[in-house]
């Protein structure tokens, strides 16, 4: 194990100011899950690693009217255990219930799960949809920055030097609003996901579509809503037949963003199979719902 210098921050004012200390290069650390992976495998690029782990500021797990804050330092236990989420955002549950085994949910966190920016991330769908926003403090102050863009692409995170990602807040989703989330592994346990989707999704009295939104996972560059197949769905009347067809096109678009590459033939056909199955989940009462086997 290569040899580092490790101090424990008592406050975030703290951490700030030790993450810019420039006698050091300084490494934040959470839950510390990727940082171990990394370490064994390449050279340290810091030479001090800044322990944020034990800040009440970042355990945070609360509702204020219409939003909920939720933490940068909540591990993905927490998330799972919260009734609060379970009522509110149970797709946020069900993505975190993903991730790992149990230790690594244990420690984990939902902050370190955004700014290492894995294309792999589950949380990010689930965000994204959510139209989360993030909380970051520096030694240039305060900022709010929009999870769609603070995640620039695959390891990207557009944290300014020195800069702690404190908390996230997002709108509770509005009355009658389900939620989905679907992760695709090689197998069933502990699995990085290969590509997943979070959806959003309501019917009016109707049965016409007034509310969309639909987030895929390692699918694109970046993490972003599918505002083309949103807009192709709102306003039209559910029916198996019709999103069948809709799950076609978001193949298209995926294409449209990526391009042509080796692994896109097989993408292709598993997002329209998960944009088909999580739309099923949005939009059709759950007894109807048929058993995927």
């Amino acid at each position: 194990m290569p040899k580092f210098d490790y101090v424990r921050s008592g406050s975030l004012e703290q951490a700030v100011r030790l993450m810019n200390d420039t006698e050091y290069t300084n490494k934040l650390i959470a839950g510390g899950t990727d940082l171990l992976v990394y370490l064994h495998y390449e050279q340290p690029s810091f030479t001090r690693v800044v322990d944020i782990s034990f800040l009440d500021e970042l355990k945070i797990m609360e509702q204020y009217g219409d939003e909920i804050l939720l933490g940068a330092g909540v591990c993905f236990t927490d998330i799972i255990e919260s009734s609060l989420l379970q009522e509110k955002v149970p797709f946020l549950v069900e993505a975190c219930r993903s991730i790992g085994s149990p230790q690594i949910r244990n420690l984990g966190t939902l902050g370190g799960n955004v700014v290492n920016a894995a294309a792999c991330a589950d949380s990010l769908p689930v965000l994204v949809s959510l139209e989360a926003v993030a909380h970051l403090v520096g030694p240039a102050g305060e900022r709010d920055i929009p999870v769609t863009d603070l995640v620039e692409g695959p390891n990207q995170a557009r944290l300014e030097s020195g800069e702690i990602l404190v908390y996230f807040v997002f709108k509770i989703p509005p009355e009658g609003v389900k939620t989905s989330f679907i992760k695709l592994g090689r197998r069933n346990a502990q699995a990085i996901s290969r590509l997943s989707m979070a959806a959003m999704g309501r019917l009016d009295s109707s049965g016409q579509i007034d509310f969309v939104r639909i987030v895929p996972g390692a699918a694109t560059p970046k993490t972003i809503r599918f505002t083309g197949i949103e807009t192709a769905l709102l306003g039209k009347k559910y029916s198996p037949e019709f999103v069948h067809q809709i799950a076609e096109l978001a193949a298209e678009e995926m294409i449209s963003i990526t391009g042509w590459r080796w692994s896109t033939e097989y993408k292709a056909k598993v997002i329209a199979v998960l944009v088909e199955r999580v739309l099923t989940q949005v939009f059709v009462p759950e007894a109807l719902i048929p058993e995927v086997t």
